[in-house]
């Protein structure tokens, strides 16, 4: 699996991030990685947002100077070993217009963590979440215990989701790299052989 595939909106803000920052950190570890970006809703060429570039200049990270934005495309997806999305509704997006991508696709964080709350656990949420959500339109309310049930298993499943700072200001921009900068570090941890960790 040397191939990764980032994929957020519109390709000028998280997964370019994400997309150097790996590709940085690949390298810093000897780590041969191809690693690209696309957006689900991105037009080619558009340049990385001004903020984005800024944060990426504050941590160090080189080689984003010329990014252009990629529309998300057939050859992306069956170009990738790995799609890694930035929210739940990318990855929706991808395995609903590519559903032979679905066994190497997941968001950032999910693959990152998935120690935490799998897929299980989240499956069990949005099931009950989508009875509850039935008996409230039905007139009905949630029992103490559907309660209960449905708090721990959000406890369990921590928001798979990267904030987007679209819009937001640099400060929002720096709280997003540093969300996908710690995803990211574990993701070098489960790439790299296991000589190299």
């Amino acid at each position: 699996m040397n191939r990764i595939l980032f994929v957020c909106t519109g390709n000028t803000c998280r997964s370019p991030m994400a997309e150097a920052m790996l590709r940085q950190l690949a390298a810093e570890r000897g780590l041969e990685l191809e690693v690209k970006s696309a957006g689900v809703s991105a037009w080619d060429g558009t340049p990385m947002s001004n903020h984005a570039a800024a944060v990426l200049k504050e941590h160090h990270v080189e080689g984003y100077e010329t990014f252009a934005s990629t529309a998300l495309k057939e050859a992306e997806v069956a170009w990738a070993d790995l799609i890694l999305t930035l929210t739940v509704g990318h990855k929706s997006h991808v395995l609903q217009r590519f559903p032979a991508a679905a066994d190497k696709t997941y968001t950032l964080r999910e693959y990152a963590e998935p120690q935490e709350g799998g897929s299980g656990e989240r499956d069990r949420l949005q099931e009950l979440a989508a009875e509850l959500q039935l008996k409230q339109a039905l007139g009905q309310e949630p029992t103490p215990e559907e309660r209960t049930k449905l708090a721990e298993l959000e406890r369990l499943c921590p928001n798979p989701d990267v904030a987007d700072p679209f819009g937001g200001s640099l400060e929002e921009y720096r709280m997003t790299a540093l969300q996908i900068r710690e995803a990211l570090l574990v993701v070098v941890d489960k790439l790299a052989p296991p000589d190299t960790k």
